[in-house]
């Protein structure tokens, strides 16, 4: 049940190493709730970073922000052990000495969990943790040290199981969460995405390519595969073009796999852009990639790329697990295919056979009806005002 009209205004503080107008799914995930948490009235202050310089700053949409500088690699994010460190340590002294607030909403990495969790228990206020993805077993996908392992999966057991509760995007998650922490507070939020902004009706590119990857390129997305099927696909009809948008661990290795294909002028790489520029691509194009290495501990991932694709109504070809290939069948959201380059270049090009670029409304209904960022955010503040309610703050 909605609590928006019978819940008392509340002060809710954000701590998140990544907000908008960076783009990331998590920047807009954290927006949209903001945004709702705004709509019902209510006090919210967000603890976050400052973004790049050559990301312009926009102007708030109601909530408070405080931006503190932070280590980024080489392309501008903060991504790795020494950057996320960059945050959290000052994040103890904003939180410490920050204003008070009846509950915190914290955002992963797990060590950004782990010092709000401390510092929660501290000042004796709740905290919600936004389980969006399990770090731990990202990390072990990357073939990190069993130590470095052992230690994530230690601070995010630690920042789920002393959470007055967890917001999680998918029943996956959250019977993983289940396995790692046995009774940790849940709520299925689900995994949405911006209708409004991702949307049929919009600006187009003036020169936009056959296939668009949008998104992160990291080695649990396993984007090699499109690579690798784009060129059986090239090979067919040398005139289709593809794009991909975004950062991640892979990109490096997806640029020269495409020039050892020799594709690489008929497949452009370029880097993040602002989500209403993203949306304008995917929605010029005539397919959507999205990928997912399957049997690596991270078939529980929804790609929030295959979301998106069908907020703006373009039909998507996906490769990966069975689970999320059934979903793409069932609901008729573009075609299916095994992780094989083969496989998934028949999919790309029944796609292409059959999409002239123009919006599909059964996909864009689709979306409306199941992954609104609107919907998600209601059922997460929902949870936030919970936690406040039932005085609920978990403490060791």
């Amino acid at each position: 049940m909605n609590a928006q009209n019978s819940e008392q205004p509340m002060r809710v503080t954000i701590v998140t190493r990544i907000f908008t107008p960076e783009p990331s799914a998590g920047s807009l995930r954290l927006q949209a709730l903001t945004d709702e948490l705004v709509r019902r009235g209510h006090d919210v202050r967000v603890i976050t970073t400052r973004p790049p310089r050559w990301i312009p700053l926009e102007p708030s949409s109601g909530e408070r922000i405080s931006r503190w500088p932070v280590l980024r690699d080489r392309d501008g994010y903060v991504r790795g052990y020494l950057q996320y460190l960059s945050f959290d340590l000052p994040l103890a002294f904003r939180m410490l000495f920050g204003r008070r607030t009846d509950v915190y909403v914290v955002e992963p990495p797990p060590t950004t969990g782990a010092v709000a969790r401390v510092l929660a228990w501290i000042r004796r206020r709740p905290y919600v943790y936004y389980a969006a993805d399990i770090w731990s077993d990202a990390a072990h996908m990357t073939g990190a040290a069993s130590w470095v392992i052992g230690a994530v999966r230690m601070v995010e057991k630690l920042a789920l199981r002393h959470a007055a509760d967890n917001l999680v995007v998918s029943e996956g998650v959250a019977l993983r969460i289940e396995e790692l922490v046995p009774g940790a507070a849940m709520t299925l939020v689900g995994h949405g995405v911006d209708t409004d902004l991702f949307s049929p009706v919009g600006g187009r590119v003036t020169a936009p390519s056959d296939v668009v990857y949008v998104g992160t390129m990291s080695e649990w997305h396993g984007a090699g595969v499109a690579i690798d099927a784009l060129a059986i696909v090239m090979a067919e009809d040398p005139s289709v073009t593809a794009t991909f948008i975004g950062q991640g661990a892979d990109r490096q290795s997806l640029k020269d796999t495409a020039a050892r294909h020799g594709i690489d002028d008929r497949v452009q790489f370029l880097p993040p852009l602002p989500a209403e520029e993203a949306a304008q691509w995917v929605r010029s194009a005539r397919v959507a990639l999205a990928t997912l290495k399957p049997g690596a501990g991270y078939d529980f991932a929804v790609p929030t790329k295959l979301y998106a694709a069908m907020a703006v109504g373009t039909p998507v070809a996906f490769s990966g697990p069975e689970q999320l290939q059934a979903l793409v069948t069932k609901e008729r959201l573009g075609e299916a295919a095994s992780f094989d380059a083969a496989d998934y270049a028949r999919a790309i090009s029944a796609v292409l056979a059959r999409s002239d670029g123009a919006p599909v409304d059964h996909l864009t209904d689709w979306a409306v009806r199941n992954v609104s960022a609107r919907s998600v955010a209601e059922r997460a503040a929902d949870a936030v005002s919970r936690a406040v309610l039932d005085g609920t703050d978990r403490r060791a």
